[in-house]
């Protein structure tokens, strides 16, 4: 019995204190343990919030898509009636098609002949025509946008001709998105050839056309309006041949 007293008065020492401290000491106890358990939530919670922005993936670059994804047959661009009225003597009346190892991307074709007029003479004239299309790519940007970028560089190399004399670079009105002619003369086989060069972006397509004569024999040499009149003609059918291919 002896033995059991202090215990005893230990307990009812505890009993008679008031609730409000047995319930401040729970209540201290339980926010200590919480806080520690409250860390440990916030550090999960980060880990999660920090693997759930690691999945998600980075959006996918994008790229406008070109507009056209085929090129018409270029000896069947121009109407036979055009090609036949600027190259009136052709070699080929169905014309001549450039060598290309891909016709989906590349292609070309071109008339040229000599009218003997005799004793005025005889006329030479020649007509090309090519095409370029250009695709949609991320690492180098939308067709449209190589189309105009090439679009500089072909002026340019037209601007740069060896021997050219008289040369003038205006806008062509009215042909695709965007367009200018090129107009030159050259001293060829001792005659004056006029030029008349138009370089063409419809979309995502170049057309490059050009267009020239010279007279032969005591022939005159043709008037540039007429000549830069025959490429103007062309080079809007060969506009239209692009969006014809493409329906």
């Amino acid at each position: 019995m002896q033995r059991s007293a202090p215990r005893l008065t230990r307990i009812l020492a505890c009993a008679a204190l008031p609730v409000m401290l047995v319930v401040a000491g729970c209540s201290s106890d339980s926010g200590s343990d919480g806080g520690s358990g409250g860390g440990a939530g916030d550090a999960a919670a980060k880990g999660t919030a920090t693997a759930t922005a690691s999945a998600t993936p980075s959006p996918t670059p994008t790229v406008e898509p070109a507009k056209f994804a085929k090129l018409p047959q270029a000896c069947k661009a121009l109407t036979a009636k055009t090609t036949s009225s600027l190259v009136p003597k052709a070699k080929n009346a169905k014309g001549t098609a450039a060598a290309s190892s891909d016709l989906s991307h590349r292609a070309g074709c071109s008339w040229n002949g000599l009218e003997d007029k005799g004793v005025k003479g005889s006329q030479y004239r020649w007509l090309d025509v090519s095409f370029y299309r250009y695709d949609s790519e991320v690492s180098l940007g939308s067709g449209q946008e190589r189309a105009q970028e090439n679009l500089a560089k072909e002026l340019g190399k037209v601007q740069a001709t060896t021997g050219a004399k008289k040369l003038a670079t205006t806008s062509a009105t009215g042909i695709g998105d965007e367009a200018k002619t090129v107009t030159y003369t050259v001293k060829k086989t001792d005659e004056d050839f006029v030029y008349a060069s138009i370089v063409a972006r419809t979309g995502n397509v170049l057309v490059l056309l050009s267009y020239n004569g010279a007279g032969y024999a005591g022939a005159p040499t043709p008037e540039a309006k007429k000549i830069v009149e025959g490429a103007t003609k062309a080079a809007k059918e060969a506009v239209a041949a692009v969006a014809a291919a493409n329906k």
